[in-house]
């Protein structure tokens, strides 16, 4: 046998094996007491923004798409999530102290200002998890109520 057709199946032996090895996912079943929403007070629609638009990376609630189970993008999808959970995690509002979460509004002002949210790789995906101009006025006049 040739070494280019052996090299050929074993990187065809190796992608399969992979597959086996999947990350953990990131769902608790449900919004919990300690949800964004169940601290803090929101005008209608906004926690369904953030739901929608935030929750997939920012949340212990992640809607995975299919391709989550192809390795390696399931481990890189899952690498994006866990660095998303530690810039902000609405799931966790309820622990995070007065000063963290001071800071967490600050971040979400931010980004909701400069638009780097949600990142420009993940709305070529998800086109719909785009900010509109009302959705980014509403999240910044309720930070603005909260501070």
């Amino acid at each position: 046998m040739k070494l280019k057709r052996k090299i050929a199946i074993l990187i065809i032996i190796l992608i399969l094996l992979i597959q086996v090895i999947q990350p953990t996912q990131n769902r608790s079943g449900g919004l919990g007491d300690a949800d964004i929403s169940m601290v803090l007070d929101m005008p209608k629609g906004l926690h369904e923004t953030f739901v929608n638009k935030c929750y997939d990376c920012h949340s212990n609630n992640t809607r995975y798409p299919w391709y989550f189970h192809v390795q390696p993008i399931g481990w890189w999808l899952a690498a994006h999530i866990h660095e998303g959970k530690e810039h902000l995690n609405f799931s966790d509002w309820r622990s995070y102290n007065a000063k963290d979460a001071e800071h967490a509004l600050e971040e979400l002002e931010e980004v909701t200002e400069d638009g780097s949210m949600p990142l420009k790789a993940y709305i070529m995906l998800h086109p719909d998890s785009e900010l509109t101009e009302p959705e980014k006025e509403a999240i910044l006049a309720w930070i603005k109520t909260v501070e």
